[in-house]
């Protein structure tokens, strides 16, 4: 009697699309330390302290990317059988689960060079981690595919494929990874502003004569729901003020941090320093830093000597004394810089440090900026010349903030009321 071997695969059950069922060959990517550092690196930042749900992980979008990336293979294939190769279907799936390893703790807020010492975009980090010989990434994916299967991957992921839609499905406007973040930060921020089904967005997709992905004619409308929420996301949750408010906290404190250890007055845990100090960061080294680290830091500089870095720290641990931001005035960048130096005045007269008492933010975004070809129907139009609504969220989000003691918020309105009334 023949025996039958079944492929027995894992089911995570996914808040947001179900069931999501996992290869044994995926899980083998899963389970390395290089992917599961991703349960330890928060999905949005510091939103938590103006949402208290939205502490889901890298690791739970990672999983929902690929999930979306798989359905919309296996949709592709159907209608366009042999289009993709076997290992090409694979290499998508596997790049949507690993678009984002390269992301630092706390994501996209400590990405910039004002805290890294050795400064790389997420996308660089995580093609140094898939190419890292020596990393547990690396050996999992070279048993799976070999060493041209990691270079066609990471091709993929660039773009530099014959098949455009093979990078689309991975990076695009209209990406997996979008779909996913969007629909799973809704759900645990609890903002409600419309939302999209991707089924019937998947159902609309089609591959143009130039092998990019396209949008049926009658797929306009779920676009247009997709690039609203997109729209409503950006406003009220990425850029909350408290969310902006505590990310420059953070920032502030671990730039502070690395002064006082350059002039030795303060020390700092390992991962501090392969963040703070370390110009010459190895992918082994990046590998090991998670959010816990620095929060474990922020509680413990509470209680520092130097005052400006314990009341950075004091904000974000025990949530205390934050700055109102100065409402009423839409004022645009120019104004708001020249506008600094009297500001500054008030601050320190009335017995703060402008260095750490005064914040200026700007927050920019499109609602839809046709880069990169954009979206296009079958036709090769672009969706905003059919829609008149698409055509409007070309308006750009551009909001200037300012910060400054709640004591302070009386003078600095005068002071803003009276420089405008000037400016007439």
């Amino acid at each position: 009697m023949a025996i039958s071997h079944r492929i027995h695969h894992s089911i995570i059950r996914d808040p947001i699309h179900g069931d999501i069922f996992l290869s044994p060959e995926v899980r083998t990517l899963i389970d390395t330390r290089t992917f599961q550092r991703l349960r330890y690196i928060s999905q949005l930042a510091t939103c938590h302290f103006a949402f208290p749900s939205a502490t889901h992980t890298r690791f739970s979008h990672s999983i929902g990317a690929y999930h979306l990336a798989s359905v919309l293979v296996r949709r592709l294939d159907e209608i366009y059988p042999g289009m993709m190769s076997e290992l090409d279907q694979k290499l998508v799936c596997y790049g949507a689960l690993l678009h984002d390893i390269g992301h630092p703790p706390f994501s996209h807020m400590l990405e910039t060079p004002e805290v890294f010492a050795t400064y790389a975009s997420h996308e660089e980090w995580g093609k140094r981690l898939l190419l890292d010989e020596g990393g547990d990434l690396y050996q999992a994916m070279n048993t799976l595919v070999g060493k041209e299967g990691i270079t066609r991957l990471i091709n993929i992921m660039e773009g530099k494929v014959e098949l455009p839609a093979l990078h689309d499905i991975v990076s695009s406007q209209l990406d997996v990874d979008r779909l996913d973040y969007l629909v799973r930060d809704q759900h645990f921020t609890g903002v409600e502003v419309g939302g999209f089904d991707t089924r019937r967005l998947f159902r609309s997709i089609r591959l143009r004569e130039d092998g990019h992905l396209a949008i049926s004619r009658d797929g306009l409308p779920i676009v247009e729901a997709y690039l609203i929420t997109r729209w409503h996301m950006y406003y009220l949750v990425y850029f909350h003020r408290v969310s902006v408010l505590t990310q420059t906290y953070i920032t502030r404190a671990l730039q502070r941090a690395r002064t006082l250890y350059l002039k030795n007055q303060i020390s700092l845990s390992s991962p501090l320093q392969s963040i703070l100090i370390d110009e010459a960061l190895t992918p082994h080294n990046y590998m090991q830093l998670t959010d816990a680290p620095i929060m474990t830091a922020l509680f413990e500089w509470s209680n520092h000597h130097d005052s400006q870095l314990s009341t950075l720290a004091k904000r974000v641990s025990s949530r205390s004394e934050f700055h109102r931001r100065i409402t009423g005035h839409p004022l645009k960048i120019g104004m708001a810089r020249k506008l600094m130096p009297k500001l500054k005045m008030i601050i320190s007269e009335a017995g703060y440090q402008p260095e750490a008492d005064l914040i200026l933010a700007r927050t920019q975004k499109r609602g839809y900026f046709p880069y990169e070809g954009g979206i296009l129907l079958e036709d090769g139009t672009d969706v905003r010349e059919r829609s008149k609504i698409i055509k409007a969220l070309e308006s750009k989000i551009d909001e200037v903030m300012i910060f400054v003691p709640p004591e302070c918020v009386d003078l600095c309105v005068s002071l803003i009321d009276a420089e405008i009334a000037q400016s007439l």
